[in-house]
């Protein structure tokens, strides 16, 4: 067993401990590509991703914990607006493509897929706080918000990783079918 914020004890695999676990782990990713060299802008469009998360994390990791909502719903916004950046400038997709190019771009798709499943850990976590009669003893509901924050966040790691192959000159790598 572990300890939730509020002295809570709940199981080590309990959805909720899943979930901000999850968002950890999406934060460590983050903190890996900020150790290579990047634009000053876009460091910090991570560092603002991270400190989210920070919070994201803690109000999982909290009883009733509703502190980043604040923060959360704007910052979602802001994540529309950097996708359609990116979009902006991007050529369109013909074809899936496969993580890879420049290796920010394959760091990016990592995050992508991370902050999948930290978005699918949240559903989970969320779905079972809310049965009222639920195999985890529920403890509270989960703001949604947090659930829509992390789909918007993969979304955006796709595009920035488009991006990152775009600015270095590496074409995406397209998926093919087998045979």
């Amino acid at each position: 067993h572990t300890g939730l914020f509020g002295n809570r004890r709940v199981a080590k695999d309990h959805s909720r401990i899943e979930a901000y676990g999850t968002v950890d782990e999406l934060n460590s990713f983050l903190g890996l590509l900020r150790s290579e060299p990047l634009d000053p802008q876009f460091d910090q469009q991570l560092k603002s991703i991270q400190d989210e998360l920070f919070e994201v994390g803690a109000d999982l990791a909290t009883e009733g914990g509703r502190a980043c909502l604040a923060r959360i719903e704007p910052a979602t916004l802001e994540l529309e607006r950097w996708i359609d950046a990116s979009e902006a400038i991007l050529p369109p997709l013909r074809t899936f493509v496969l993580p890879g190019g420049c290796r920010n771009a394959a760091l990016l798709h990592v995050l992508r897929t991370v902050s999948r499943r930290a978005e699918r850990s949240f559903w989970t976590a969320a779905r079972l706080a809310s049965e009222p009669y639920g195999t985890e003893n529920p403890i509270q509901p989960i703001p949604p918000q947090i659930g829509i924050y992390l789909n918007r966040l993969s979304d955006l790691f796709f595009t920035w990783s488009r991006r990152a192959n775009l600015q270095a000159g590496v074409a995406d790598v397209p998926w093919h079918r087998m045979g």
